[in-house]
């Protein structure tokens, strides 16, 4: 079965760096594209980025583009999120994301179990 398990979160301070992995198995992963996204407490779960299957494209949301980067490494079937310059408001659960969509992902099928990220102020 498919499995999506994120690292690397943590508790850091303003302007601080964290970087998020997410390890897949179970599927073709150049054939997926893939997400992170992020839920606050007492928020729904926002799209934060998404890249491409073979990583040539990226989405960002307005709120972390200059910040965040997404990437991915084929050969380890594993996606990255490198988040500079955080903010308390980036303090929420990170997911990641499988989707068939492989060119410019949307709709997601699969989910990881999330990983903490806190910024203090």
């Amino acid at each position: 079965q498919v499995q999506l398990v994120e690292s690397g979160g943590g508790l850091v301070q303003a302007g601080g760096s964290l970087r998020l992995s997410c390890a897949a198995s179970g599927l073709a992963f150049s054939s997926y594209g893939m997400g992170w996204f992020r839920q606050a407490p007492g928020r729904e779960r926002v799209f934060v980025a998404s890249i491409s299957g073979s990583g040539g494209s990226t989405y960002y949301a307005d709120s972390v583009k200059g910040r965040f980067t997404i990437s991915r490494d084929n050969a380890k079937n594993t996606v990255y999120l490198q988040m500079n310059s955080l903010k308390p408001e980036d303090t929420a659960v990170y997911s990641c994301a499988a989707s068939i969509e492989r060119f410019y992902p949307r709709n997601f099928d699969y989910w990881g179990q999330g990983t903490q990220v806190t910024v203090s102020s």
